[in-house]
């Protein structure tokens, strides 16, 4: 009967410490993707505003809306 509840307990302690490291572990591999996944949205915003910038080139002003050539001739 001891030697049952022994045995018990080193598998009740060894789950434990085992869903814990597991856990830990989970957590780290997230963070390192969640890194990496920040990484590449930030790289694709820069490209995203870099071709914006090309485009609207020369314009003075704010370039979302309608056409400012129709306001200034009026």
């Amino acid at each position: 009967m001891i030697r049952r509840a022994f045995w018990l307990l080193v598998g009740a302690v060894g789950g434990i410490v085992g869903y814990r490291r597991a856990a830990a572990f989970g957590r780290r591999a997230a963070r390192k993707n969640w890194a990496r996944e920040t990484a590449r949205f930030a790289r694709d915003v820069r490209e995203g505003m870099d071709l914006y910038t090309a485009r609207h080139q020369g314009r003075i002003g704010p370039t979302l809306g309608a056409d400012t050539d129709h306001h200034e001739k009026g």
